[in-house]
């Protein structure tokens, strides 16, 4: 066994799995390098050495990581989760070209494993049941179209190269199609998707924690269940699985084996599946040949187990036989005495179709105590802004105890400790899930959050406001968790003053023009750098000192939103006839025209954010009168009117 060192990680990823990752190669004595942006930096602050990027774009920009990679002489690239951990061109070409091993099963797996078309074929070859599917990638609606009639809805559409939910929409009947069609080719990277039976009631969805080393040598570390989850991302996941019948169980287990098994596999993977108690059926899903985002529980299970630096070390050259403790049962039908779950608080407005949240985090505290981990990149010396380039993952809160009842106390326990201001979260949907009846007993399938998601937001808004009042929770009050405050640390006085030059990045270096002059006259209110009131006197070498009232807030949104929803009609909330757009976007499509007849639950507008297109509905039936005058493409800000219906419709009092 040749054993090869790493020497210098670069960690291409950002946010809690960048500070998680960071944190394992520190205790292997590595040299870490970290990447990040501008107004995202928070995990960089534990890395011995950080690179800015040119823009947010840079962590999908191969050759860009690659010049990063050769200047600084890095011999290993930890991809994470996301961006590019699932590409075979990026682990190929690092080597290629950089002579860096990307962490993960290499460039050959994760081509067979990373496309889904491919990984369900693997399945076929391993004799694992499949649902009935498109054979090839298509961009064509005809071909879903003709399946789809074929097969008997409902049917899901995937993107082939899809994740995290993107590109997936379960299609109920032949009027749906074509747009949904539309919705999950434009989510896709290389805009191709496939179609398949789509099995919904009663299903769960478990996923099997695989570990190989490349040479023929490959475990489980049991399972995780994921079926609480909205439009196929996840929310809540636990471990071990709810199902009571662990001889099914096994055979799930056994499946992902056989297909790890076929493919050498080396590094992490997780095998899902859709898994039927009452009937005992289950059929493969997926494969994410990397780390999961729910790692974490499957650490809790498996005695501590650090799948980081399994990742790392088997990267180096070490067998999973010298790496995995011998008294870790692999028997299937005996996980350990364990239970173990992962809440995903997220920047998200529930009530808004699950859309991000932008702004700045002003105070935050997080939960501690016995059984509870928390893994984030919130930093108390930091000033974390949330905005439209990354995704809404904030913190992932994990319990772990002997039972599972003792689990959803200290879940319940955890949340109410949990605090955050300045954006909106979902903690009140985490709330209601954990104290719901269907959650207590384990009886969550995979449709049941959002069948239920109106009465389990009711219930975790009452609840959590209850228990707050009880308790006069307050982030400013609550002890043992860390909290920050948006007061300001930057003085600034009365007659402060800065001279001001801007010159075009064109025009570099050439003579510059005499500066324009601003002095502060009196500081109405200091939050700087959230935010910043004074009284100011400005001067110009063409105009003279004026005096103006200064205002500077902190934002994530794009000048060109901003200038959206500046310049263009607003709704007003309580006008039942105006159809708004509640969050900041890129506007995609436009579907009516004034004249038009709509009906409630119309889809009215689209709108992509954070890669994922999101539809704006009607709330009730009518005539549209007026549309939104841009144009498709605009950046569009939150509360922009998109449609106005007449009032004809509207309810009578």
């Amino acid at each position: 066994m040749v054993i090869s060192p790493i020497k210098r990680l670069l960690v291409a990823n950002r946010g809690e799995i960048a500070t998680r990752i960071i944190s394992t190669a520190r205790e292997l004595e590595i040299e870490t390098y970290s990447i990040y942006t501008t107004n995202d930096s928070s995990h960089k602050i534990s890395s011995d050495y950080a690179i800015l990027l040119k823009s947010p774009a840079s962590y999908l920009d191969i050759s860009e990581l690659i010049a990063i990679v050769k200047k600084h002489k890095v011999d290993a690239v930890h991809p994470g989760y996301g961006f590019l951990s699932e590409s075979s061109e990026f682990a190929q070409r690092m080597w290629d070209e950089a002579k860096a091993l990307v962490i993960g099963p290499g460039p050959e797996v994760l081509a067979r494993t990373g496309d889904k078309l491919q990984a369900r074929r693997l399945a076929e070859e391993c004799n694992t049941p499949v649902l009935p599917a498109l054979k090839n990638p298509t961009s064509n609606v005809a071909e879903l179209e003709a399946f789809a009639s074929k097969i008997g809805y409902p049917v899901v559409i995937k993107a082939v190269d899809g994740g995290g939910g993107r590109g997936i929409r379960i299609v109920r009947s032949a009027k749906e199609l074509p747009a949904l069609a539309k919705r999950a080719l434009q989510e896709s990277p290389s805009g191709k998707v496939f179609a398949e039976k789509a099995v919904i009631d009663g299903f769960r969805h478990v996923e099997v924690q695989i570990v190989g080393d490349g040479r023929g040598n490959v475990r489980h570390l049991w399972e995780r269940e994921c079926s609480v989850q909205r439009r196929f991302q996840k929310v809540v996941e636990f471990a071990p699985s709810s199902i009571p019948d662990r001889k099914l169980v096994g055979e799930v287990i056994h499946a992902a084996l056989r297909m790890a098994r076929k493919v050498k596999y080396a590094s992490l993977g997780t095998f899902e599946f859709l898994v039927q108690p009452l009937t005992r059926e289950f059929y493969f899903l997926e494969v994410n040949p990397r780390l999961q985002v729910e790692h974490t529980i499957t650490e809790s299970l498996a005695m501590g187990i650090d799948l980081v630096q399994l990742q790392l070390l088997l990267a180096q050259g070490h067998s999973i036989p010298s790496l995995v403790m011998s008294t870790l049962s692999e028997d299937p039908k005996s996980p350990p005495p364990i239970h173990s779950v992962q809440l995903r608080l997220t920047a998200e407005d529930v009530q808004n179709s699950w859309s991000l949240s932008v702004g700045k985090i002003t105070s935050f505290s997080l939960p501690s105590g016995n059984g509870i981990r928390v893994d984030t990149h919130l930093q108390s010396l930091e000033n974390i802004v949330i905005g439209t380039d990354f995704d809404s993952l904030v913190a992932k809160i994990i319990i772990t105890s002997s039972t599972w009842q003792s689990v959803v106390q200290k879940a319940k326990r955890a949340l109410a400790d949990t605090y955050i201001e300045g954006v909106r979260t979902n903690i009140d949907a985490l709330y209601g899930i954990v104290h719901s009846e269907a959650f207590a007993n384990q009886a969550c399938d995979t449709q049941w959050l959002e069948t239920n998601l109106s009465s389990v937001l009711t219930s975790g808004q009452q609840l959590l406001r209850k228990n707050r009042q009880a308790n006069s929770i307050s982030a400013t009050s609550r002890l043992g968790g860390p909290t920050i405050s948006a007061t300001s640390t930057v003085l600034f006085r009365k007659g402060d003053a800065w001279s001001i030059s801007l010159v075009p990045e064109s025009h570099a270096g050439k003579a510059k023009s005499a500066p324009s002059h601003l002095q502060l006259t009196r500081v109405l209110r200091n939050e700087f750098p959230a935010s910043l009131s004074a009284q100011i006197t400005y001067a110009s070498p063409t105009t003279p000192p004026t005096s103006y009232i200064m205002t500077l807030a902190s934002t994530a949104a794009s000048f060109g939103s901003l200038s959206s929803a500046a310049t263009h009609r607003r709704g007003d909330i309580s006008n039942s006839c105006h159809i708004i757009i509640p969050f900041p976007g890129t506007l995609i499509e436009l579907l009516v025209d004034v004249g038009d007849e709509v009906k409630k639950g119309n889809v009215i507008a689209v709108v992509r954010q954070m890669k994922m297109e999101l539809e704006i509905r009607a709330g009730r039936a009518g005539t549209i009168i007026w549309v939104y005058e841009g144009e498709e493409g605009d950046e569009v800000g939150e509360g922009v009117l998109v449609a106005e219906l007449d009032s004809s419709g509207e309810p009578k009092l």
